[in-house]
């Protein structure tokens, strides 16, 4: 017999004052930020997601708690995370207004995805558009300070933001841009944590081992992983107390991170399903895909800033993390908005190898698997129907290519290999396990 989860059945401390504002409420927020947020008492969440209603109800029906299921090679430890004070559905346009307007608030944190940083026509509905009019508010109200804190895995993800607020803000009053270069500060991340999604069976083992009924449990891996600098002009949570780390410059760790982890996830996405492979620990323990990783990070090394010994260390703990079967991690959700992906995590390494005229089988076998995936399987992308038709057509590498390089798309040697892989992909095949 389980009790619903609450705050008074949970023996939870009450809601905390919210200090803090989040856009893009998922399941790796609530595995990362929000665990981080926990460890200071002082710091609220006001969570908002625009992309559906359901979760920001099941977490309103239980007092913004859930449990966090922390999955090794043993048996999973559960928490209950209460950082959340309160959640809302993008429909909540008044709230999410005065949230940002308040000067109790010192910080917006955001995972919107790679995509969400694109400014497009349509400003009402699109995420930056979003955090402009709040911003807009908080000018018009008080006018405090605020960081933005963008956990997205792009290069240079403060800077990113920085650009595309600049750019939705064009047209607005000169005081209001003059003030967001004065007031706003933009800090730098790192993030780091496998969080696939979860399933009704993760529901039920959040029953059996908290004795709770939780019906928006997340699953996640113990590694954790928030490296961050800028400026936090109205404070911050002490996140260091839960393990964040702050530094002057996080290039060299953004450009290890982006390429050796989210390479190698963008590598396994779609070429694991291309022969026959579901999760990340299946493909790692397939030998073509074994062999192919391992060859991208060799790859990678040869163009990355950090010492060898590090990259060393961080590759043996990267294979330890996609070997665990007790995060089942699906290619398919890894493989969403490729074009956004694959420019920061596969492009600058192959570029740097084509410079030195070598052609190396790991990036061509990355983009050979995404043009089979964009002409085979159901595609999220931002730009899904233009890359799909693209890909259904003749001269599909090029022109594919030519979306995301057009110097790399004029490379025949390179078009000529990315061809001769998806038809050697296409022989190819892996049980399933």
């Amino acid at each position: 017999m389980t009790t619903r989860l609450t705050r008074a059945a949970a023996h939870a401390r009450p809601p905390a004052p919210v200090r803090a504002v989040h856009l893009g409420l998922g399941a790796f927020h609530r595995a990362h930020q929000a665990v981080y947020t926990m460890a200071d008492p002082d710091w609220g969440i006001a969570a908002y997601t625009f992309r559906n209603t359901e979760l920001p109800r099941r977490l309103a029906e239980q007092d913004g708690l859930y449990s966090l299921q922390v999955r090794g090679d043993g048996e999973p430890q559960a928490q209950i995370v209460d950082a959340i004070s309160r959640a809302h559905p993008g429909s909540d346009t008044d709230q999410w207004l005065a949230d940002l307007a308040s000067p109790d608030v010192a910080l917006l944190t955001l995972t919107i995805t790679e995509a969400g940083y694109q400014v497009s026509g349509d400003q009402d509905s699109a995420a930056i558009g979003r955090v402009v009019a709040g911003l807009r508010g908080r000018h018009r109200a008080s006018g405090t300070p605020i960081a933005l804190v963008p956990c997205d895995n792009l290069p240079g993800n403060g800077g990113v933001l920085r650009e595309a607020i600049r750019t939705a803000a064009e047209g607005e009053d000169p005081g209001f841009r003059s003030w967001i270069e004065d007031h706003v500060s933009f800090v730098d991340t790192v993030v780091d944590r496998i969080t696939p999604a979860a399933t009704e069976q993760d529901v039920a083992n959040a029953a059996r081992l908290t004795g709770l009924e939780d019906r928006a449990p997340v699953v996640t891996e113990p590694f954790s992983e928030w490296l961050l600098a800028g400026d936090f002009p109205l404070g911050r949570p002490a996140w260091e107390k839960a393990g964040a780390r702050f530094a002057d410059d996080l290039a060299a760790y953004e450009q290890r991170k982006l390429w050796f982890l989210n390479g190698a996830h963008t590598l396994l996405a779609y070429v694991g399903p291309a022969l026959g492979c579901a999760t990340v620990d299946e493909a790692v323990g397939h030998p073509v895909l074994a062999g192919l990783t391992e060859s991208w990070w060799d790859i990678a090394s040869r163009h990355a800033s950090l010492p060898a010994e590090d990259l060393t260390d961080y590759r043996q703990r990267l294979l330890e993390r996609f070997s665990s079967r007790g995060v089942r991690h699906n290619l398919l959700q890894i493989a969403a908005d490729g074009s956004q992906k694959i420019p920061a995590r596969i492009l600058p390494v192959l570029r740097a190898e084509r410079a030195a005229q070598r052609m190396p089988e790991a990036p061509v076998a990355a983009l050979a698997g995404w043009l089979i995936h964009l002409r085979d399987r159901p595609v999220r992308d931002p730009r899904a129907d233009e890359l799909v038709s693209l890909a259904r057509s003749t001269d599909a590498p090029r022109r594919v290519l030519s979306t995301l390089d057009a110097t790399l798309a004029d490379d025949r040697e390179l078009i000529s290999a990315v061809e001769d892989y998806v038809e050697h992909l296409r022989l190819s095949s892996c049980p399933t396990g």
